[in-house]
């Protein structure tokens, strides 16, 4: 049965892989990618886009009139977001507050105009760095381990699951991420919405327009194929803070089960991402940079941990294992190759972005 799908923020990394990989696997699918282009590089995918057949509508999530010229939809994908950890900090709060609460509002008031269902890709950093930061660690030879015994709820060797305390403090991106899942509750419970929340980690893979604050496994494979500075930030200054990284294309694999699946996940938040097999720390995606690229480049050792940052975050599946069988498949190695083979394949419209 065919579908009619609105992914926002659809020209971004995310949004406009997931509406081509939905395209390619579902051709008689209508596919809308609906994005401001504010964020540069966005602009790069339109032609992507185009070219599988995928609408473009120029509009912004912070207008409910742009949203007419959509039509009628039976699925929106909210892929929309002022995606930034330092978004608001020492900053003006505005555009994150009305792209990511006020945006998701009018999402939800759209989707539940038509009847629609609803996933929503939410983040990881609604959890409080307070209490990430009270985590029980070891420190072996090239990153920050979990330990096995903990204090707080929801947290093990596997990882950080849904049941972590989601009281304190976590940056404006987070609490605004984390007051539209709160929306979209109400709409599920109220409005009859069927949605999917999704609590994803770091994802990356090739057309990620990579920075500091947002893309980072780009930004790091970047640096070292134009053979540029970068800096180990906080935590001693010797790149051993971890996270877990997840391909967007295991993330499609997953949404693709839930999207047709949806009765199944409908009303449950899930936390998504690479896991420990899939992840990194700064020092050991160094390596591996360096043994794609062929480059070693300089690193500026920083002792001074930054508003926001965080010693480790490991994603633990268990949930979403447990119900869809869906559990990441690209490593890090494989991730950082197939980035570097898209920028040496781009390199020339990818200079003055990522480099």
């Amino acid at each position: 049965m065919s579908k009619i799908v609105l992914i926002t923020g659809g020209c971004g990394f995310v949004g406009s892989n997931l509406g081509i990989l939905l395209k390619q696997k579902y051709p008689e699918y209508t596919i809308i990618a609906f994005d401001n282009l504010r964020r540069r590089g966005s602009e790069l995918n339109i032609f992507r886009l185009k070219k599988h057949n995928i609408k473009f509508i120029h509009g912004d999530v912070r207008n409910k009139e742009d949203f007419q010229e959509v039509g009628h939809i039976d699925l929106l994908i909210e892929a929309s977001a002022e995606p930034s950890i330092m978004a608001g900090i020492n900053s003006s709060l505005d555009y994150v507050i009305n792209t990511n609460l006020i945006g998701t509002f009018n999402c939800l008031n759209y989707a539940s105009g038509n009847k629609a269902d609803f996933i929503f890709l939410s983040t990881s950093r609604v959890y409080p760095i307070k209490k990430i930061d009270t985590i029980h660690f070891t420190e072996a030879a090239s990153r920050f381990k979990i330990s096995p015994d903990q204090d707080l709820i929801g947290v093990s060797d596997k990882g950080i699951n849904e049941l972590f305390p989601l009281y304190g403090a976590r940056s404006f991106y987070g609490a605004t991420k984390l007051a539209s899942e709160l929306l979209i509750n109400e709409f599920n419970e109220l409005n009859g919405m069927r949605t999917v929340v999704n609590r994803c980690g770091v994802i990356s893979g090739p057309y990620q327009m990579g920075k500091i604050d947002q893309g980072v496994v780009v930004l790091w494979v970047a640096r070292h194929f134009w053979k540029s500075k970068l800096s180990y930030f906080g935590y001693g200054g010797e790149g051993k803070q971890v996270r877990d990284i997840l391909h967007i294309h295991d993330l499609f694999r997953l949404i693709d089960e839930q999207i047709h699946n949806i009765d199944k996940y409908n009303g449950e938040t899930f936390n998504v991402g690479g896991g420990n097999e899939c992840s990194i720390s700064l020092k050991e995606l160094t390596k591996i940079c360096e043994e794609v690229t062929g480059n070693i480049i300089p690193i500026e050792h920083i002792s001074e941990t930054r508003v926001a940052d965080i010693r480790i975050y490991i994603t633990d599946n268990s949930k979403i294992t447990t119900l869809a069988g869906w559990r990441p498949e690209r490593t890090p190695k494989e991730i950082v190759t197939e980035i570097y083979t898209w920028i040496v394949e781009n390199q020339v419209e990818l200079n003055g972005i990522l480099n």
